[in-house]
């Protein structure tokens, strides 16, 4: 008797922790801690490394939501820019990146230029990265503002829309002067500004 007692009461065991497994199985949200995840493109290039302490995978939406984000962008398998942000989302099958929350872009090539926004936003199958609020650009040499700005991560210009505000430095690092335009275009290998106005015919161009 006492031995049927003992196998009842191992089956109802086994029978609880079978459940309990379906349960996990079926969770729409899991929290996952330190996640390093890269991210290959078709040609098995790679195009970005993410690092977050505290991140979530919601299986339902196919989307992992992350927090104090850290993310590494390559090109020709060669880390170009560091993007820092207070939260991101990484959705559409790996393709669509979306951070937001004191955002900072730099480049490790050159290591003077940084770019600010509320959000940042790319879709991996192309080459731009849309910066929406605050959005400021700050090197040795110039200061450029505005709402939004694309950077294209191919030709690396970054073209700021209107209304557009620049300060440029002299070599004390004083401020120079200030001016308000349409929109401009900051090349980041020549580093030059031009301005250009609706119909996108160029205004004027300053070299640093």
């Amino acid at each position: 008797m006492n031995r049927l007692c003992k196998y009842l009461f191992l089956i109802a065991i086994l029978i609880a922790g079978c459940k309990t497994i379906e349960i996990d199985d079926k969770t729409i949200s899991q929290s996952i801690n330190s996640l390093n995840m890269n991210i290959f493109s078709n040609e098995g290039n790679k195009l970005l490394s993410i690092k977050s302490p505290y991140s979530s995978y919601d299986k339902d939406k196919n989307t992992f939501n992350l927090k104090e984000t850290k993310i590494y962008l390559y090109k020709n398998n060669q880390s170009e820019y560091i993007i820092i942000s207070d939260n991101s989302k990484l959705s559409n099958n790996n393709k669509l990146l979306e951070l937001n929350g004191n955002v900072i872009v730099k480049s490790l090539i050159k290591q003077e230029d940084k770019l600010y926004s509320n959000s940042f936003t790319w879709n991996t199958e192309n080459s731009e990265f849309l910066l929406v609020g605050n959005v400021k650009f700050e090197n040795n040499f110039i200061t450029l503002s505005s709402n939004k700005a694309i950077l294209n991560k191919t030709n690396n210009i970054i073209k700021f829309f209107n209304p557009v505000q620049y300060i440029v430095n002299d070599k004390n690092n004083a401020t120079g002067y200030e001016v308000n335009s349409e929109n401009a275009y900051y090349n980041i290998e020549t580093k030059s500004v031009s301005f250009r106005s609706g119909e996108e015919k160029v205004r004027s161009i300053i070299y640093f």
